[in-house]
């Protein structure tokens, strides 16, 4: 601390006193004076002098305007810290970190403990000479508006006292940032390391800024990340790894110089020490690594939870750093390089490393049965990456993972209060579908006493009076809303078919991922058919959140059940290239940018012109409508090889807007006991919107013309037997209560929703085929929706007996229904 105070309007340009106390043969201080603007920096420094204090200096006027803050500076507002004046400092002392040798001026070890960006409030000539400053910091430790107040000095009291103290906003909270953090934000080093060490870290020369070390060779670059999917992928060409829960960590090690980044580059060295020492002692020659910082329990699984637990204190213990690729060797970059050859590189470079340093082990092929061996040993999962590819930053479908325990991280968009005096009762969960939120349910278990108080804390200073997103009457009920900041990390069972989670426990807030880069996670099943798919998270369903990608999954696992009923068909397509709610057309005929796997067939007009028409031969071809937003499938009642002679009949039961669908489903029994009557087995389905096709299996021995003349008789037929349920005449004012029995979809060139095929609304409904007897229990006529789909498809195929089933409109069966 300064022996001579400074005038409170001693502000600008004045380094005589800071000169006049420094003999800069014997101190490795800078002597200053070359560098006029840093762009408004802010420094604080942690001194060990006589008495350990915090130097706190604001860029202005071309120097660092000083105060010796005993205590160091505090985040809560209700808190006020001495800071005693002292002598302007040069802004090269901003980036000073070092030992000053006994027997100078403030002889001790000096740390770098926070910098960044100050942002004056106030003009700070005219805030001296009044004896107030306000200003708002952007550092990694200290942010948001703090306060500067002149005092008198107490009776006898000699220097020029001034109080720090935080304002209320965002980043104000009781927690104690010196307390909690005790190393440098520049090199990760303790007060004890550097004394310790005792090394001179400025050096002098240049008119440029000095840094406190030497900085690692190779920079931060962004990662590579995994998307998810249901199963390990088989094959030689695939290295699979353990899946670990811990944070993500990027290594640039230079000898002893070591930074360690998050996955967002945010430079968390000093929380993991341990880790960085330990690279340190390595010697490592400029190398750029990537891992996992995990505690690995004695199972061998990696604990969240025990991590968090560990960087309580600010810095972890231990926690082990599990290394699974080299981006950078001396002075080759390495992302170019084959992974296997990359793998091999880095055995070799880590093969004396020791704990907490550990290289992750993996497996070569074989990757369904490495997922089942993870899961016996109770693993988080596996992480399959392609030998042969390259290190590409972003998602990309070169490393795939799989997920044997749900977890993820969810934005907080609010709480519910607790009636048993707990700070809150549970926490309100969303993420991002296509840059928008989306509710994902409330969390309430996995909080301690401690854990309740300092999120709570947190939520406090976040509160909003509206929610940022829209949730469910139901689930919004006594709900206190939050600005969308904090991100959980939560374990949980599975999703709902709302999309919410079922079954959640809290694990811990994450500190490396801002709110921005959540987005959901869920898992895309691993696909039969491979499509090119353009903006895959582009959500096409906007209720359910359903995405492009989502909707091309769908269609590769419901093909093998659409195909039979589909394939060497003209086709005709909803389209909504935005999604659900905007621009939709109907498209039959060719058009620009088609897929290559949709083809085209000629049909003859009724003008007699011909015309190209849509048609799907394979899976490939239904998976590949997901790319143009396809997302309802209509279908020709005849096939390609014989355009003229229908092989399906569909009666279609409309009913009219509010009528109950028990309503339907008894009507739907009641014609189908009338075609039984002659002989007519038939087939049903709920359509994904209000009503249910009455389906039949034709022989192909009859025109179009036949088929639409004998329907329309049924209907009408159907209609006179109970004229206050039925109508067969289109006409809305005809319909009002009652069902339209719809037959006009068995003339030529009609169409009729494809079984299994999506619905264009926004929940994502299915059109799905069913038995008779479970027709009974069917509440609705879109109960199924695409993320139900996955468990339907896995039960026996309701329409079985199709294909044994067809029949003929012959003379007798006329006679039958009177016809």
């Amino acid at each position: 601390m300064a022996k001579k105070s400074v005038k409170a309007g001693d502000t600008v340009g004045d380094l005589v006193e800071y000169n006049r106390k420094r003999d800069f043969k014997k101190t490795s201080e800078p002597a200053g004076g070359n560098l006029k603007d840093a762009g408004g920096m802010f420094v604080v420094q942690k001194h060990a002098a006589t008495r350990l204090h915090y130097d706190f200096r604001l860029e202005h006027g071309g120097v660092l305007m000083s105060w010796a803050v005993p205590q160091g500076p505090s985040l809560d507002p209700s808190v006020k810290r001495l800071a005693v004046r002292t002598e302007n400092h040069p802004i090269e002392y901003g980036s000073f970190e070092g030992v000053i040798p006994k027997g100078e001026y403030g002889a001790g070890s000096v740390i770098i403990w926070d910098t960044g960006k100050v942002k004056w409030l106030l003009d700070p000539d005219v805030g001296m000479a009044k004896g107030e400053l306000k200003f708002v910091l952007a550092g990694e430790r200290l942010k948001g508006e703090f306060h500067m107040v002149k005092i008198k000095p107490r009776e006898g009291e000699r220097g020029n006292p001034w109080l720090l103290f935080k304002s209320k906003d965002a980043f104000a909270g009781k927690e104690d940032p010196v307390a909690r953090s005790v190393t440098s934000i520049v090199s990760g080093r303790t007060i004890e390391d550097v004394r310790s060490g005792g090394a001179r870290v400025w050096s002098k020369g240049g008119e440029r800024a000095p840094k406190a070390a030497k900085p690692p060779r190779w920079p931060f670059v962004e990662p590579a990340l995994a998307t998810r999917v249901e199963k390990a992928p088989p094959g030689d060409n695939w290295i699979h790894e353990i899946k670990y829960d811990g944070y993500r960590i990027q290594a640039a090690v230079s000898g002893d110089s070591v930074k360690l980044f998050t996955r967002t580059g945010l430079d968390w060295t000093g929380k993991f020490q341990p880790i960085a020492d330990a690279l340190a002692a390595l010697n490592l020659k400029d190398v750029l690594l990537d891992g996992e910082a995990a505690v690995a329990q004695a199972n061998g699984k990696t604990d969240f939870s025990a991590l968090q637990a560990s960087l309580e204190n600010g810095v972890a213990k231990g926690v082990s750093y599990f290394v699974f690729d080299l981006l950078a060797q001396g002075t080759k970059d390495l992302r170019k390089t084959p992974l296997s050859e990359r793998k091999e590189i880095l055995d070799e470079l880590l093969s004396k490393a020791k704990a907490p340093i550990r290289v992750s082990p993996y497996f070569e092929g074989g990757g369904p049965q490495v997922l089942e061996a993870f899961q016996e040993k109770g693993l988080e999962g596996v992480v399959s990456k392609k030998a042969s590819s390259t290190y590409q930053s972003g998602r990309t479908n070169a490393w795939l993972k799989v997920k044997l325990v749900n977890e993820q991280e969810f934005i907080i968009i609010g709480y519910q209060p607790s009636a048993r005096g707990r700070q809150f009762a549970s926490l309100m969960l969303a993420d991002k579908v296509d840059g928008k939120l989306q509710y994902r349910g409330n969390v309430g278990t996995g909080f301690n006493d401690k854990t309740l108080a300092s999120i709570y804390e947190k939520l406090s200073r976040i509160e909003r009076a509206k929610p940022a997103l829209t949730v469910p009457r139901e689930a919004a009920k006594g709900a206190k809303w939050v600005e969308p900041k904090l991100v959980a990390q939560v374990k949980f069972a599975e999703f709902t078919s709302e999309g919410a989670v079922r079954h959640g426990v809290f694990l811990g807030l994450r500190g490396d991922k801002p709110a921005k880069d959540v987005t959901s996670e869920q898992a895309a099943p691993a696909m039969k058919t491979r499509v090119r798919l353009t903006h895959p998270d582009k959500v096409l369903f906007p209720e359910s959140g359903v995405t492009k990608a989502e909707l091309a999954a769908y269609l590769d696992m419901a093909a093998d059940r659409m195909g039979p009923h589909l394939y060497g068909r003209p086709v005709s397509l909803v389209r909504a290239p935005d999604g659900v709610g905007k621009q939709t057309f109907f498209q039959k005929h060719a058009m620009k940018g088609m897929p290559d796997d949709i083809k085209l067939i000629p049909i003859t007009e009724s003008d007699g012109k011909p015309e190209e028409y849509l048609t799907l031969p394979n899976a490939t071809a239904i998976v590949s409508a997901a790319q143009i937003s396809a997302l309802e499938f209509h279908l020709w009642g005849s096939r390609n090889d014989d355009l003229e002679h229908p092989d399906r009949m569909v009666f279609d039961l409309d009913p009219d807007e509010g009528l109950d669908f028990e309503i339907v489903k008894r009507a739907a029994f009641d014609i189908k006991a009338l075609l039984e009557s002659a002989d007519l087995p038939s087939f049903a389905m709920i359509t994904g919107g209000k009503g249910i096709h009455i389906v039949l299996n034709l022989k192909r021995k009859h025109t179009f013309d036949e088929i639409k003349e004998f329907s329309g008789a049924v209907a009408d037929q159907i209609e006179a037997l109970d004229p206050k349920r039925f109508v067969a005449n289109m006409s809305k004012a005809k319909r009002k209560g009652r069902i339209f029995v719809d037959y006009l979809r068995n003339g030529r060139g009609a169409t009729a929703i494809a079984p299994y095929s999506p619905r264009a609304r926004g929940t994502a409904p299915i059109a799905v085929p069913v038995t008779w007897t479970e027709l009974k229990t069917i509440p609705s006529a879109s109960v199924f929706k695409i993320k139900d789909m996955s468990a339907r498809l896995a039960e026996p195929d309701p329409w079985a007996d199709y294909a044994k089933n067809a029949v003929q409109i012959t003379k007798a069966v006329r006679g039958k229904l009177g016809l």
